[in-house]
């Protein structure tokens, strides 16, 4: 090669690759805020049809969930319906938060579980030291159960939802800075479904609220490099679930050791004397531990 084209070939090259990381840097700012706009307008659709089936309650939470300011990461009209929603900058928080919901939880009570998600977020973005981002994902990525309902005593929802909810792990790693703190904050049949998928998972911590138990004798059974935190308010029925578990008909029914117990090995927190819907009340103690559980302080969180 003559040394005048090895100039050209190198500079060329170098153009090539200064153009491949503008692409990439480009195409992660954007990815969210298109998949997003993607997202709303299948949730305006989705409010269109339930109108026009005479569903106004339906039509009204498609139709919130379709707002200009709303981030979302997935939308699913079918059914009892599925959801993904960002509160924050995913990009640049230095701590995140996923909620991941128990028995009936659906797009049709889904205004119930964003508020949680909101009353969080607040609590997060106020409490964060200086310069920590701060961001919530709500996670209505798995068919729950009826509380009423012979799959809210089965695993059965709970194995199909885990890889689901590693997928989401996995997608948040990609969007997040390295060293992002993710804190899995599960409720009630929400931590089975984080029990199934806790092995191994890139995550800080799993905080188990009002769980009925997870599948696992002990703590230490769910594999993680995890802290597993569990809680249970003064006033919630889930006391009262008796903890059995056993294989029936090719499925497990019950979900064993209680949590709280000193058996199962978790980090008690103290939950207050709220009930099984009150563990993101503003103002609450368990609301108060969960902010510092999520933003790393693990000092700071109060116990029984």
């Amino acid at each position: 090669m003559r040394p005048g084209s090895a100039v050209r070939w190198r500079r060329g090259r170098a153009g090539r690759w200064r153009r491949a990381v503008c692409a990439a840097l480009v195409a992660g700012a954007v990815v969210v805020p298109l998949s997003g706009a993607a997202h709303r307008a299948n949730a305006a659709e989705a409010s269109r049809r339930a109108a026009a089936h005479g569903d106004r309650h339906r039509a009204a939470a498609d139709r919130a969930l379709a707002g200009p300011g709303r981030r979302l990461l997935a939308f699913d009209g079918r059914g009892a319906g599925l959801a993904t929603e960002v509160l924050g900058d995913l990009a640049h928080a230095g701590r995140v938060a996923v909620l991941v919901p128990g028995s009936d939880t659906g797009l049709d009570t889904y205004g119930r579980f964003r508020a949680a998600a909101l009353a969080l977020h607040r609590q997060l973005a106020a409490r964060a030291p200086a310069g920590t981002g701060t961001a919530v994902v709500a996670w209505l990525g798995y068919e729950t159960p009826g509380t009423v309902s012979t799959s809210v005593a089965t695993t059965g929802r709970a194995e199909a939802a885990a890889p689901k909810l590693r997928a989401l792990v996995a997608d948040l790693r990609r969007i997040t800075a390295p060293g992002t703190g993710v804190a899995l904050l599960c409720h009630s049949y929400g931590s089975v479904v984080c029990a199934r998928a806790a092995e191994g998972l890139d995550v800080d911590d799993i905080a188990l609220l009002g769980s009925p138990g997870t599948g696992t004798g002990t703590a230490a059974g769910l594999r993680t490099g995890a802290r597993i935190w569990a809680a249970r308010g003064g006033g919630d029925w889930v006391e009262h679930v008796p903890h059995l578990s056993a294989g029936l008909f090719g499925t497990t029914v019950g979900f064993g050791t209680d949590p709280v117990s000193p058996d199962f090995g978790a980090r008690v927190f103290d939950a207050g004397d709220g009930g099984h819907s009150d563990y993101f009340d503003p103002g609450s103690r368990s609301l108060t531990n969960l902010v510092r559980i999520a933003l790393g302080e693990t000092s700071e969180v109060t116990h029984d």
